[in-house]
């Protein structure tokens, strides 16, 4: 025992040294503008889905109980499940504790030994976690590296013809709509046509777009006209909607796969009713009230304007989403920076490795629709005088 815990310990001191993953102390406490949460349409207090969580709460209790095959019907369930589907213009939908354990069940369950699946190098750990566990082969490709994806594609197809009788091989294209780290999108129609080109299976996470993106805040997908080009969409709740909870939305006979086969949703209890609850009234405030989307993407265009002007490293994307980085490169950089936006009353994060590869720690901003104006000149103020003292 006494080994293990000195191995720990040291473990935990190489962290340390290289600045990786020590949390930064929380100066200021709550007094500090919250510009780090996922909490991009600012529904996480919205009196209607606190009330409707509430409701539940007084009605069902605050657990579930069992596993949602042994307990009894949940109707909440059920419509936070329809809901989604809805707005993901699917046809079935399956509600997961979080988007962690929706990912893990349809990589886990969905491919099979002999198929292939092709993931980018920047999707999320959950896909690349669920990918590594499945028993299907697992490549990946640069980020947006479409030619190197082709290359797997139609390397698998040539190898992939079975004898009669046999189950056929398949290719599976993962992807996030949004990248966490960088708030850039996927090239979906690019890699919708590559899709149907190789016969591959696209599935999409929708994690950071759902909400935000898209006319009626649907995600990425809607927002490109390709919703029903995408096999399988995962999305959570976590984050524009403001609760939590991971969705999957597809075909029926996906779905019907997912519960009698996906053992993240078959061994586990369900999420409480309150939470089910919540999640169907966030899905009815995102249609109702469009302006918050509107709103935090004009404010992230602003302020990606504003710090490229100010020479700071703002990496492409093809669509605004709420996430701005800064990438600066080492990690004692982005540290010093997060402390003095942090004295200045702004909570911005230091993302550092292994979160991101070694040499690209930023900061990484994230914007919400009831951000003031005030409040975003305030911030792009401080990057200004930051720009005047910094060196790289």
């Amino acid at each position: 025992m006494s080994d293990w815990l000195a191995e720990l310990r040291a473990h935990l001191a190489d962290h340390e040294a290289h600045a990786t993953r020590r949390r930064l102390p929380r100066e200021g406490g709550d007094e500090l503008v919250d510009l780090a949460s996922n909490d991009y349409l600012r529904l996480a207090r919205h009196p209607r889905i606190a009330r409707a969580a509430r409701d539940a709460i007084d009605t069902c209790g605050t657990g579930s109980g069992a596993s949602r095959l042994l307990a009894p019907p949940q109707t909440r369930h059920e419509r936070a499940e329809r809901s989604f589907a809805d707005l993901k213009h699917a046809s079935a939908g399956l509600l997961f504790p979080t988007g962690y354990m929706a990912n893990l069940a349809v990589l886990r369950t969905l491919p099979r030994p002999g198929d292939l699946i092709c993931s980018d190098k920047l999707n999320h750990a959950s896909l690349i976690d669920a990918a590594a566990m499945s028993e299907a082969e697992h490549r990946v490709f640069p980020h947006s590296g479409l030619d190197k994806l082709d290359r797997l594609l139609a390397r698998h197809r040539g190898r992939a013809t079975s004898a009669p009788g046999e189950r056929r091989a398949r290719r599976w294209i993962v992807t996030d709509a949004v990248f966490s780290m960088d708030g850039d999108v996927a090239h979906l129609p690019a890699l919708a046509r590559i899709a149907g080109e190789r016969d591959a299976l696209l599935v999409v996470d929708e994690a950071h777009a759902t909400g935000v993106l898209g006319p009626t805040g649907a995600g990425l997908a809607e927002a490109e006209g390709l919703a029903h080009h995408v096999d399988v969409t995962v999305s959570t709740a976590s984050k524009a909607l403001g609760v939590l909870g991971g969705v999957v939305t597809a075909a029926e006979p996906v779905i019907e796969t997912l519960v009698n086969d996906a053992r993240p949703f078959m061994y586990t209890t369900a999420p409480p009713p309150s939470q089910a609850a919540a999640i169907a009234e966030a899905i009815a405030v995102v249609r109702a009230e469009p302006w918050r989307r509107e709103r935090v993407l004009a404010l992230a265009a602003r302020l990606r304007a504003a710090l490229a002007e100010q020479g700071w490293t703002i990496p492409v994307t093809a669509r605004t989403t709420p996430i701005v980085p800064v990438v600066v490169g080492e990690s004692e950089r982005a540290l010093a920076l997060s402390r003095s936006l942090a004295r200045s009353g702004l909570r911005v994060p230091a993302v550092r490795p292994p979160t991101v590869a070694r040499g690209s720690a930023r900061l990484r901003i994230s914007l919400h629709a009831e951000l003031s104006d005030e409040l975003l000149d305030r911030l792009i103020a401080a990057f200004a005088d930051l720009a005047k003292t910094d060196t790289p």
